[in-house]
């Protein structure tokens, strides 16, 4: 194409108003982009300047099919004129993708921008778009946007430093869906698989331990360790040793609970779904977790001689009276029959408590035992 004859040309395109102007305008830069010019050419003045008017003229009032046509043309294009292919990059994620993904424009202030400005979509975009720079890992890590973590730790064509590692590791304790892909990167080291084991179900941890010769009869004491910890530490309690599927259902339920917890999404209701579906260890835990207890205080109430520390333990933490002796029936159904006892005064009795008042004497109860 002569440039400086086509010039005109095109400029007279890019002020026309209709749907056939752009069409016409798009399919003359389409041809542009499609005869390979030299870099230095379509990096030189002129051309960058018709590019600049024509292109953003494009964008500001073309229809959405003609941008995600030029977006595609103008992804792997060096020459690209830096504010378009930044225009672009802002657009719906379909038309922005293609520019996020490739475009050799984008600097890493331009991905950070970004990270904190645009949507989730052009987040993850981001995340995904290989060979990131320190910095947009950085972001990434400092807003950790589960679903954006997520896709960096599984972006292999970036490299991962061991703070990185670290950071996303830890993450993993929270959010699922980072783990198996954090299995897999090169950059795991020994110490963070030992750390991640403890998270990840039965398969990873078979290609963990394969990976890195774990010793894994040793990881498993130490989880079932914390879990003693947390469930209770009487002579009765203690599980030695578990079961791989146990450990895996205790420590997802305790995972569970955390994660509602910080979302300020634990409930009452909660706990009487968790014993229906016959989730004992999940009530405990949530029970727990909302009385602000000790996990060995709720032990001692579910194994109990009497229910009355069970009523008292959910009053505080706000379960209507009404449903105290449907709890009892249920967790004794779970519980080899304890707490024992009649449960004739259970309601009346401890549901005249103030939630305060009843978590008080929960925890003069606990004490006295």
């Amino acid at each position: 194409m002569n440039f400086a004859a086509s010039t005109d040309g095109l400029l007279q395109l890019a002020k026309g108003r209709s749907a056939a102007d752009r069409e016409r305008l798009l399919l003359a830069l389409v041809e542009l982009c499609d005869q390979r010019q030299s870099t230095s050419v379509m990096a030189s003045p002129p051309v960058q300047k018709l590019l600049n008017t024509i292109f953003l003229g494009i964008v500001a009032e073309a229809e959405r099919d003609i941008r995600a046509r030029l977006a595609l043309h103008l992804a792997d294009a060096p020459w690209a004129p830096a504010a378009l292919i930044n225009v672009l990059a802002l657009d719906d994620i379909e038309i922005a993708r293609p520019i996020i993904a490739s475009s050799p424009v984008l600097r890493d202030a331009d991905l950070v921008r970004l990270l904190v400005e645009a949507a989730l979509d052009h987040q993850i975009a981001v995340a995904n778009r290989p060979a990131l720079g320190a910095d947009v890992v950085k972001q990434i890590l400092s807003q950790a946007e589960p679903a954006v973590m997520t896709a960096l730790a599984g972006n292999l064509a970036t490299k991962l430093s061991k703070d990185d590692m670290k950071t996303l590791v830890e993450a993993s304790r929270r959010v699922t869906a980072l783990r198996q892909p954090l299995a897999r990167r090169p950059e795991l080291t020994e110490e963070l698989a030992q750390r991640l084991y403890i998270w990840v179900g039965q398969a990873l941890r078979v290609a963990l331990v394969s990976r890195f010769r774990l010793d894994e009869d040793a990881l498993d004491r130490s989880l079932a360790e914390s879990i003693n910890e947390i469930y209770g530490s009487h002579p009765q309690d203690v599980i030695s040793p578990p079961s791989r599927p146990d450990i895996d259902r205790e420590a997802m339920e305790l995972r569970l609970v955390a994660k509602l917890q910080s979302a300020d999404q634990l409930r009452p209701g909660y706990l009487l779904r968790a014993l229906r579906e016959g989730k004992l260890t999940l009530f405990a835990a949530g029970l727990a977790a909302l009385g602000r207890f000790e996990p060995s205080q709720v032990r001692q109430a579910l194994n109990a001689d009497r229910p009355e520390m069970l009523a008292l333990a959910c009053t505080a933490v706000g379960i209507d009276r009404s449903v105290y002796p449907t709890i009892v029936t249920l967790v004794r159904k779970l519980n080899g029959g304890r707490p024992g006892g009649p449960q004739s005064r259970d309601a009346n009795q401890y549901g005249e408590f103030t939630p305060q008042a009843a978590g008080e004497a929960f925890r003069l109860a606990a004490k006295a035992v």
